[in-house]
């Protein structure tokens, strides 16, 4: 199996998505992706039980991607090894009664990671640049001050919104919570294949929506709002990752290969030490409790 080098998907300079590859040619059978899956899962399970410890951090995963991209199958095998009280998952979908009684980014905010801990969002904060740009309309229901028809939603606007955007990222990161963003990036006929076999497949039914069809009619515009996006919010503190998506397996070790090795930059993270009067007193305290010298 090719070695896989994280710094490949990190998006530093400005992208095109359409010359970016959907499917990598590694050399390598599902057996031997999965093994490689597995050891770097203990691994970050055994991260997060020092993070916990040191309880100064907390990471937020963000996952983005067109339908049928991959999102809830590797949430659920990258962090199946987790301890279920560390990583908590958040699936946003179109905003509700209470939560468009707020900004955009407030039911975000509140769902932030705990120290310690993971977050992981399927689905983002880019919507509000995503969808609402493919259909403008959705943002009327925001009830903003000056936004009274589509024709009120400028450039400017979506200008503005980029920038809120990237000042939120920039406060999160700037107090403790580390921020890292994947775009799965799958192609149309794969997309298709994948929304046939939910058709085709009776155990998958319940995953297909009509809806999904009339989306995929939107394909090149959210091609392109997502090629925008990612190249105005990519950054030091909260960069983004262009993952190849049409291999899910592969997909899965990527994401996990990159978690893992971005976290091992915080050296910081260490479990505390005992405090000294504790560590002087531990024959004491085995004795007892009954036991061995």
């Amino acid at each position: 199996m090719k070695s896989i080098d994280p710094k490949d998907f990190k998006v530093t300079d400005k992208i095109k998505l359409s010359r970016i590859p959907t499917l990598l040619d590694i050399e390598a059978s599902d057996d031997e992706k999965e093994e490689k899956l597995d050891k770097v899962q203990e691994k970050l399970s055994d991260l997060q039980d020092v993070m916990y410890s040191h309880n100064k951090y907390g990471v937020l995963i963000c996952l983005q991607g067109m339908d049928t991209s991959g999102k809830d199958s590797l949430i659920r095998e990258v962090f199946k090894e987790f301890n279920p009280r560390g990583v908590v998952v958040h699936s946003f979908k179109t905003p509700n009664s209470t939560e468009l009684e707020h900004d955009y980014l407030w039911r975000h905010y509140i769902a932030l990671p705990e120290k310690g801990k993971f977050a992981i969002f399927n689905r983002t904060h880019y919507e509000n640049v995503l969808v609402t740009r493919v259909h403008p309309e959705y943002v009327l229901a925001e009830n903003l001050p000056g936004i009274n028809s589509v024709d009120d939603i400028t450039p400017k606007f979506w200008k503005k919104r980029i920038k809120q955007i990237n000042n939120f990222e920039k406060h999160i990161a700037e107090n403790g919570t580390i921020v890292m963003k994947f775009y799965l990036h799958l192609s149309k006929e794969e997309q298709r294949e994948r929304l046939l076999r939910r058709l085709e497949e009776e155990k998958h039914h319940w995953k297909f929506s009509p809806g999904d069809l009339k989306e995929r009619e939107h394909w090149k515009e959210y091609q392109k709002y997502y090629e925008e996006a990612i190249n105005k919010t990519s950054t030091d503190y909260a960069p983004w990752y262009v993952i190849p998506a049409d291999d899910k397996e592969m997909a899965r070790y990527i994401v996990a290969k990159i978690i893992w090795e971005e976290m091992q930059k915080h050296t910081d993270i260490k479990e505390p030490e005992l405090d000294d009067k504790i560590k002087a007193n531990i024959e004491m305290y085995k004795k007892e409790l009954g036991g061995k010298n």
